[in-house]
């Protein structure tokens, strides 16, 4: 089980890593070694995800969303496996985490009565500030 908050936790079959060659940093290992993970997530499948963060989870995703509902995550920064695995699970971690966040609906609100006097008092200073800048008073 991979813990992800307190209510959601993945199985680890639910997750299956391929290993690819990177380009990057490496020298002649980068031609050896396939060092970068693609990391599959079904989102649409899984059973571990209530149904409004799986949603969320997949409006989220983006382009890493396939059609079938497979997340596909690409960790390519490191030079060892091992640090490209743990940023991919990483990356879905934090990816579930948000999803599973909701934001908070906002509830429109009206400006005090007490707010509203205030504010036009300070515009009639002003206007009263800058109607003494006008024109020289008269001296005839």
């Amino acid at each position: 089980m991979i813990p992800i908050t307190h209510f959601i936790a993945l199985d680890d079959d639910e997750i299956e890593e391929s290993f690819i060659a990177a380009s990057g940093p490496g020298g002649q290992n980068v031609n050896k070694v396939a060092t970068a993970v693609q990391l599959r997530f079904n989102a649409r499948q899984s059973p571990n995800l209530p149904e409004d963060v799986r949603m969320r989870l997949m409006e989220q995703a983006g382009q890493r969303l396939t059609r079938d509902g497979v997340i596909v995550i690409t960790a390519r920064s490191f030079r060892t496996q091992e640090r490209n695995r743990a940023d991919a699970l990483q990356r879905l971690k934090d990816m579930i985490k948000q999803a599973a966040h909701r934001q908070a609906i906002r509830r429109p609100t009206r400006p005090t009565k007490a707010s509203n006097r205030r504010r036009l008092e300070g515009k009639s200073h002003r206007a009263g500030i800058k109607a003494m800048r006008g024109s020289k008073p008269s001296t005839d």
